[in-house]
């Protein structure tokens, strides 16, 4: 199965074309940012009983698109212990994997122009799939690069703990991509998408059981920075995180690059476990319904990114590390082995599920009582110290005053007589 657009050789107008998808997907990514700055304002306004961006258009829709204006004519800085090249890259390593994985995505079907037949989709190369998984993990880059350039000790702490946050997170969501692609049988996102059709029970939400997609859509989350994983930018702690330093328009590429990945991650989901552009359609403008769906599904992910972010608070590191290691990645591991054994036969899917959860409940009940004793002893301990404290007090209280009386050292008490 390959791109319909390439199989009757490449000619001018086939070069004609691939170029117009690219700028297509371009600009309606460029658009789609700023609508989605605009919409995470407006919304998170309307949960906290504010009015939001209301001055710069109808709606204050125009507000996104003054603020870019803006930043581009902002003073532009270079710190004194910056590495100027990688200073000056790092942004544009952060906003090019994110249109790049976007290329990937099905949008809607297929039309004939210029009697060609032409996926609405910029690419669909046979191993799709993996190269979304290499694009995620590429665009990490960026912020860890941007932190360590700058040659200040806040953005290095927060591009170290990007780097540690892709890791950790990195393992939960390839393997729950692993589990779409042992249901569809491919790599292609045009296949997965076809797999999934014609019902919606057929989707990789239901035939996968849920399960990675909860792990994917956390995962990926973590990925992007986004609350309540947003640990690389915690104010808090860390000033503005990774991008401290930065200003003017390398400012803003950043937080293009978050709203865009942000967009085609939503993107991504919809293709992997909820059909893409499949859906019910009507005989006039067929090509069309298609669309409609795609965009209908991603803004209803869209809407609960900016729903957690209105109502989640960070979360600390420790427990941002145990979600990663200790929970997602034995969980989607786990399941992935549920499903691999459901395919050989139901008997071997039921057993090694009933497996998985006895072994589950004995590590549990063994981390819980392990956790406990270590309790036990620390409480043990800190009794111990208080009592010596105590006694030790004691003692000194116990010491007369005056000349003649025994002077405390460190290794006990001697006589003294005055000076």
């Amino acid at each position: 199965m390959g791109d319909p657009l390439f199989s009757n050789g490449v000619g001018l107008a086939v070069w004609i074309i691939v170029v117009v998808k690219v700028l297509l997907a371009f600009g309606f990514l460029m658009v789609s940012v700023m609508l989605m700055i605009w919409f995470e304002r407006k919304v998170i306004s309307d949960m906290q009983n504010r009015i939001g961006p209301n001055r710069a258009g109808p709606f204050g829709i125009l507000q996104t698109l003054a603020d870019g204006i803006k930043l581009f004519f902002k003073e532009d800085l270079m710190p004194d212990k910056a590495d100027r090249f990688v200073f000056k890259l790092a942004p544009y390593l952060t906003v090019l994997p994110a249109f790049l994985i976007f290329t990937l995505v099905p949008v809607g079907g297929v039309v004939t122009i210029a009697h060609h037949v032409v996926e609405l989709q910029v690419a669909d190369p046979p191993m799709g799939i993996l190269l979304l998984l290499a694009l995620s993990s590429v665009a990490v880059y960026g912020t860890m690069l941007a932190g360590w350039s700058s040659g200040s000790k806040y953005p290095l702490l927060g591009s170290v703990r990007a780097s540690a946050q892709m890791i950790s997170y990195e393992a939960a969501m390839g393997l729950s991509v692993a589990a779409v692609i042992l249901e569809s049988h491919s790599l292609s996102t045009r296949a997965i998408v076809a797999a999934q059709a014609p019902h919606f029970w057929d989707w990789g939400v239901f035939r996968t059981g849920v399960v990675p997609f909860l792990v994917f859509f956390v995962a990926v989350t973590a990925e992007l920075n986004r609350p309540p994983f947003d640990l690389t930018e915690g104010e808090q702690e860390l000033v503005g995180g990774f991008h401290t330093e930065y200003s003017s328009i390398r400012f803003a590429l950043f937080f293009l690059a978050e709203f865009m990945n942000a967009i085609t991650m939503s993107a991504i989901m919809v293709t992997l476990f909820f059909g893409g552009p499949d859906g019910p359609g009507f005989h006039f403008v067929r090509w069309l319904w298609p669309i409609l769906w795609f965009l209908g599904k991603t803004l209803v992910f869209l809407y609960g990114y900016v729903w957690i972010r209105a109502a989640l608070p960070r979360l600390r590191y420790d427990q941002l590390m145990d979600l990663g290691w200790k929970r997602l990645i034995p969980l989607s591991l786990g399941w992935l082995l549920v499903i691999a054994a459901t395919s050989i036969n139901a008997v071997w899917g039921f057993s090694v599920l009933g497996g998985g959860i006895v072994a589950a409940g004995v590590l549990y009940q063994s981390l819980r009582v392990s956790s406990r004793r270590r309790e036990a002893l620390a409480m043990e301990g800190g009794l111990g110290r208080a009592g010596r404290l105590a006694s030790h007090q004691v003692q000194l209280r116990s010491v007369p005053d005056g000349p003649g009386a025994p002077v405390v050292t460190g290794g006990g008490t001697s006589e003294g007589g005055g000076s």
